[in-house]
């Protein structure tokens, strides 16, 4: 039974540039860092993801959440694990500073993150196959559905795992292939057109197929240039996506996503804000066929079923280190799942995480292996880094979900 908790404010400086967006120039990527150590010694790791400041205030949530989960068995938690999650983010004082967002949603993730590490721990296997293990049922139990109702009841749930059962095996491949990842690190914001450039030149060398460059400039003309930099660079064949970070409101979207589409990009991702579920698919409609990405910013279910009812995006990224944990992250995969949209994370686990649950998503609920995220800054923290060769990630070993980090100083 989980015998006690250690929660744990981490603060990771960047080097000069890295991690820079159109609104977040100077970055601290941080993590409120929640552990549970059970009776047998194992210790349960999970975490959310900040920029720095404010960081202590969901290490102080995620303790409020932890402290209820004293004198539990993991085994007996996560056979029902949807209620938990249900009860934790209801608690009645808790949610009025939600509901289901900001700070107690990401507290809340840190700890349901913990609790699916400690059980993969716990069964001596890593996180992946723990999840691909479980029958539909089983997944169903770990999940909270509520306020999806019209779109997806838990036999829905049920049935659409069930249906996916066929060609599963075959889709096992994965583990020994790996799954492709994506460099989003060639062109931050703050980054001279001159170290865009040879960063494509670097990224295509190590085997990545697709690119992600920052927009979201004063000077729309800033990011024209750059993005016509890095087509030139990687070539008509390489995936190259563009992140605008929330800059833009609409008028300016309509206008400059317009201009950006001559470079033919993958996706023109966070183009407004995140919130603007209407903005997003008016902008969808206006530049279609380009797609738009979004997800970093959505905080929950609820809100990823409007985007989805709406039609406002061709690609998902959810994020389990910003929605409520690896729970919320399957519930809103099997969303996407039903309406055929894709999901690519963004990782602010620096994939350490959510390398597990692509593979999940792609055997047992035959989401396509697309690509995913890869951020490196943070690698050397961790004790089970992820490994890209050749532009692929290879699949983790070691039981858990990779997400132990080494003693802070």
């Amino acid at each position: 039974m989980i015998k006690s908790i250690n929660i744990q404010d981490a603060r990771f400086p960047l080097a000069k540039g890295a991690g820079s967006d159109a609104i977040h120039r100077d970055p601290i990527y941080s993590y409120a860092v929640t552990n549970l150590v059970d009776d047998s010694g194992l210790v349960g790791t999970g975490f959310a993801f900040t920029l720095g400041e404010g960081n202590d205030l969901v290490c102080k949530a995620a303790q409020f959440y932890a402290e209820q989960l004293k004198g539990k068995d993991i085994e007996e938690l996560m056979s029902d694990f949807g209620s938990v999650f249900n009860r934790l983010s209801n608690e009645q004082q808790f949610r009025w500073l939600g509901p289901h967002k900001g700070i107690v949603h990401l507290a809340l993730a840190s700890v349901t993150n913990a609790c699916y590490d400690l059980w993969a721990k716990k069964r001596g296997v890593p996180l992946w196959k723990l999840l691909s293990d479980l029958s539909p049922q089983e997944i169903v139990n770990t999940l909270d559905l509520s306020y999806l109702e019209d779109e997806l009841t838990g036999s829905q749930a049920l049935q659409l795992l069930t249906d996916n059962q066929v060609g599963k095996e075959g889709r096992k491949q994965i583990i020994t292939q790996g799954y492709p990842g994506y460099d989003t690190s060639i062109g931050w914001f703050n980054y001279s057109d001159e170290k865009v450039r040879e960063n494509c030149k670097k990224a295509i060398a190590e085997g990545f197929t697709a690119m992600k460059l920052k927009v979201g400039s004063t000077d729309p003309q800033r990011d024209i240039r750059r993005s016509h930099i890095v087509r030139e660079v990687a070539g008509d064949d390489v995936k190259v996506m563009l992140d605008a970070n929330q800059q833009w409101t609409l008028p300016q979207a309509l206008k400059i996503c317009k201009e950006l589409q001559g470079m033919n990009p993958y996706w023109i991702e966070e183009p407004t804000h995140p919130d603007d579920i209407l903005a997003h698919k008016t902008l969808a409609d206006a530049i279609a066929p380009t797609k738009l990405a979004l997800g970093e910013h959505v905080p929950n279910r609820i809100i990823f079923k409007n985007y989805l009812q709406t039609g406002s995006a061709g690609f998902m990224q959810v994020d389990a280190v910003r929605v409520g944990g690896v729970s919320e992250f399957i519930t809103i995969s099997l969303l996407c799942r039903k309406y055929g949209v894709p999901v690519v994370p963004h990782v602010g686990d620096m994939g350490q995480l959510h390398q597990h649950l692509v593979l999940f998503n792609h055997i047992s609920m035959g989401h396509e292996a697309l690509f995913l995220e890869h951020i490196p800054h943070l690698q050397k923290h961790f004790v089970h880094p992820v490994i890209i060769e050749g532009g692929v990630y290879k699949t983790p070993m070691e039981p858990g979900s990779s997400c132990d980090l080494k003693p802070l100083n």
